[in-house]
């Protein structure tokens, strides 16, 4: 096969188009909805472990079609009922086979690559845009590898089984596949029903939830292994002229499958794993975040050291000693987990993300005053009742004459209500003795560390 070969199939056949479909697609989906993946540290534009992730997970969707479209293009030779005639000609099977199949690899991997590319360069242009490690890459060439050989082996179906009905059977089998080998993102970790090795199968993955989770070296492989069976016996099938080729053509997809099974996890612990290198910490001072969110810590630093300056008046040798990014991993709705001695930040929090100066100061004080026990991600909505206590807490501590809130309170009946308590409360502090309102705020500190009503305490309805 020659480029000039390969140009003319690309321009004279419809080989261009899944191509197109997997690009404009892509683009559509992203552009054109606010879907959750523009939001969190895990966003598809966040970092690049998460862009190539969010990129892959549409092959939900993505490596049917591309079956599919191989399919219609497999059967181009038997619709126009030339067959037999190529087949008396001196070119090989092989050789015949090449071109329809690059020409359709190619418009494959070009059109899913720009869709990573595009996520490459606003990756790149964003403030946490700097590259920790490549691990990125082997998750967006395995789902390269896969749209290829789904394409192919759709070419090589249709080839052994020339009927209009070959490509919607092979479309709908390769959506139940997908239905069945599900993960989803609701665990510690990504998981199915289906055993873990059957489910790694799919090159689609879950949507990611946690910045610091990648794919593991062994699923890499794997994957690649299956994959490529795959590719090898869709380019048997379609060179293939007699019946034992077509029945030997199978084994390259079996002895893959076998492999891959193999060598493929068991448990969803070793499909995900932490990725060490943007999981490292960089540390100020008493000021560590991971090496994913470096570029924050020169804003942080200064204002974590003053919050925990104000937290030492506050609280004595009970305050926290030192400010870290939360790392810990969590099923979807758990608990945060807290500590007494360290200030947890979570770049997640739209208190902390929205906030600079001395509105971050303030943000952080609440924090280690009165940390919230339900986390505040796109994921999950909890965490912003503990706004009205953290205000309180936050306001007393940096001496504030009135109640400042973290943010403005919901216009909502709730929100009001919720709001004229924390003011009730804030007057009932502000009138005790000294003495009475610290005792209160370090209430209010042990009752938030163990996801008690950090406001009872402050009221003294929770005393004890």
């Amino acid at each position: 096969m020659n480029a000039r070969v390969l140009g003319i199939e690309l321009k004279r056949s419809v080989a261009p188009w899944p191509g197109v479909v997997v690009l404009g697609g892509s683009v559509a989906i992203l552009f054109l909805i606010d879907g959750i993946w523009w939001r969190g540290t895990a966003g598809w534009t966040a970092q690049w472990t998460p862009m190539a992730l969010w990129t892959r997970s549409w092959l939900a969707y993505w490596w049917p079609l591309a079956a599919g479209a191989g399919a219609v293009y497999g059967l181009r030779d038997s619709r126009s009922r030339m067959t037999e005639l190529l087949a008396t000609t001196p070119l090989p099977a092989w050789r015949r086979a090449a071109a329809p199949a690059g020409a359709m690899a190619l418009a494959l991997v070009t059109g899913f690559g720009l869709v990573v590319l595009v996520g490459a360069v606003r990756v790149a242009l964003g403030p946490t845009g700097h590259l920790t490690s490549l691990g990125w890459l082997p998750i967006s060439l395995v789902a390269a590898l896969a749209l290829v050989a789904a394409a192919v082996f759709g070419m090589g179906a249709a080839r052994a089984l020339p009927s209009v009905l070959t490509p919607p059977a092979l479309v709908m089998l390769l959506l139940l596949a997908e239905l069945l080998l599900r993960q989803d993102n609701e665990g510690l970790l990504p998981s199915g029903t289906a055993p873990n090795r059957l489910a790694l199968l799919s090159p689609a993955v879950a949507e990611p939830r946690e910045l610091l989770l990648t794919l593991s070296g062994s699923v890499h492989l794997g994957q690649a292994l299956w994959l490529l069976g795959l590719l090898a016996t869709g380019l048997g099938l379609l060179s293939a002229a007699t019946r034992r080729a077509r029945l030997l053509a199978a084994a390259p997809v079996l002895a893959g499958a076998a492999l891959a099974l193999l060598i493929l996890p068991a448990d969803p612990r070793g499909s995900y794993v932490v990725d060490r290198a943007a999981a490292a910490l960089v540390c100020d001072g008493p000021v560590c975040v991971t090496q994913a969110h470096r570029s924050q810590l020169a804003a942080l630093a200064p204002r974590a050291e003053e919050a925990l300056r104000l937290l030492h008046d506050a609280l004595g040798d009970g305050a926290p000693a030192s400010v870290r990014e939360e790392t810990a991993l969590r099923a979807l709705a758990d608990d945060r987990q807290l500590a007494g001695d360290v200030l947890l930040v979570d770049f997640e929090d739209p208190l902390v993300v929205g906030a600079s100066g001395d509105g971050l100061t303030r943000v952080l004080v609440a924090q280690g005053l009165a940390p919230n026990c339900a986390p505040r991600t796109p994921w999950e909505g909890g965490g912003l009742v503990d706004v009205p206590v953290q205000s309180i807490v936050a306001s007393w501590a940096l001496g504030d004459h009135r109640l400042e809130p973290l943010r403005q309170p919901d216009p909502g009946e709730y929100g009001q209500r919720a709001w004229a308590r924390a003011q009730a409360a804030w007057q009932q502090l502000t009138a005790l003795p000294p003495a009475e309102q610290r005792a209160r705020i370090a209430r209010a500190h042990a009752a938030a560390l163990s996801c008690q009503d950090g406001l009872a305490a402050l009221t003294g309805e929770a005393s004890s």
